[in-house]
């Protein structure tokens, strides 16, 4: 029997009525960067999250990187370690951090992310048997499959099945992430929790972002922020922008829209872009500012007036909701797992394709600015309401609390 059959057979041995037991809580990714994406926004919200909460011991290991972010926790309160790596750093290969797990004191284990050497700490973390939580970020999503798809099956193979077949609870962030975990054979409990954002109730930002000097002062701006990767689907964006403009003149009409690119990726990858916008004539209205990180993000979020994400996999970006939380209407697919969004009228529906995209833009741009706020404004609610750290915090806490048998098996999980 794996982990996961004999927990899900394991009887709670807490009552409602008895104090809770602290629990402390040992969160590994890969490295502890801002530029890991939305893994690092999701152990930057969740982890401090769930420290602030009674009886939450909550420490953070990582692998080192060039641009480090491991700060950032401590500032919030978090214990927070980081390890060098030796070798490629796509495999993040850190012996230490295995020595570390093994001599640290907690209960539990909340592996973020797969592929790497943290999968492989994971197994044998203390020598002996002790239950962990994977949280797969998307990357078990068809696209994310056959991204890469030679490495991923040796990874596969040699560590990953074992590893995920292994976990306690796996966690998915939404409904399609589930669906996902279930045609990737795995049979484990698995928890629905999606991720949060920050909240604030500071007033927006009044100084405007490093890169809107750039554009002419009464043109709006659409913009798309996060990783520079090939799944945010970023060609069929600028196609479609060029698209929508070609016709927009067609029709005697002056597009005012500036495309605003921001994040960070591979140097090749963001070079075969920026060829792309000039083989597209669109040089003059679409500009790649580079990675936007803590206030200038904030900025660049108060500068726009939509944001965009074109993704063609996903698992639930954070960046739609800091752009929902900044009051913004949301241009998105189906893909991004946030179909909420839709039904409460705080996005616009577009598919990663040319087409579909020109034609989201031509219904945003024929929206009046009062509509186009409404539509920003049920995005703030939706994050209110549904997406805060807290919220996921507790979540997360009555899945830790049911794996080591200190509570009832929470709604969130699913058992095959």
């Amino acid at each position: 029997m794996t982990a996961a059959d004999l927990l899900a057979a394991r009887p709670s041995r807490n009552s409602s009525a008895e104090p809770a037991e602290a629990i402390r809580v040992a969160m590994v990714m890969a490295h502890l960067s801002q530029r890991s994406g939305g893994v690092f926004e999701a152990v930057h919200g969740l982890a401090p999250a769930l420290e602030a909460r009674a009886g939450m011991d909550v420490s953070v290991y990582g692998l080192e990187h060039p641009a480090p972010a491991y700060q950032m926790l401590r500032q919030r309160g978090v214990s927070t370690e980081v390890f060098p790596v030796r070798g490629p750093a796509s495999f993040g290969y850190a012996p230490r951090l295995g020595q570390a797990l093994r001599r640290g004191a907690a209960d539990l284990l909340h592996v973020q992310g797969l592929w790497m050497y943290p999968s492989v700490a994971a197994m044998g973390w203390t020598g002996r048997a002790m239950p962990y939580v994977v949280t797969t970020h998307g990357m078990l999503d068809r696209w994310a499959l056959a991204n890469r798809r030679w490495k991923k099956r040796l990874a596969s193979l040699v560590f990953e099945t074992r590893h995920l077949r292994g976990a306690a609870c796996l966690h998915a962030l939404c409904a399609s992430e589930l669906e996902s975990i279930r045609d990737a054979g795995l049979r484990n409990p698995v928890c629905v929790i999606p991720n949060g954002v920050e909240i604030s109730s500071a007033p927006p930002v009044a100084t405007p972002p490093l890169w809107r000097g750039i554009i002419p002062g009464r043109a709006a701006v659409l913009l798309f922020l996060g990783r520079i990767a090939p799944q945010k689907g970023i060609p069929d964006l600028l196609r479609g922008f060029a698209r929508y403009r070609q016709e927009a003149a067609g029709a005697s009409m002056q597009p005012k829209w500036h495309l605003v690119i921001a994040g960070w990726g591979e140097d090749a990858y963001r070079t075969s872009l920026q060829q792309l916008t000039t083989e597209l004539g669109l040089n003059p209205v679409v500009h790649f500012v580079g990675p936007q990180f803590g206030e200038e993000k904030a900025r660049s979020f108060a500068a726009a007036d939509a944001f965009v994400l074109p993704s063609i996999s996903e698992g639930l970006p954070i960046a739609v909701l800091e752009a929902w939380a900044a009051h913004l209407p949301v241009l998105m697919t189906p893909r991004c797992n946030l179909a909420i969004g839709f039904a409460q009228g705080a996005a616009l529906p577009i598919e990663p394709e040319p087409a579909s995209i020109a034609e989201g833009l031509r219904t945003l741009v024929s929206l009046t600015p009062a509509q186009r706020r409404q539509i920003g404004v049920q995005g703030a609610k939706l994050v209110v309401e549904s997406f805060s750290w807290p919220k996921a915090a507790e979540s997360m806490e009555a899945v830790y609390r049911w794996v080591l048998g200190r509570g009832d098996r929470p709604d969130t999980v699913d058992l095959a």
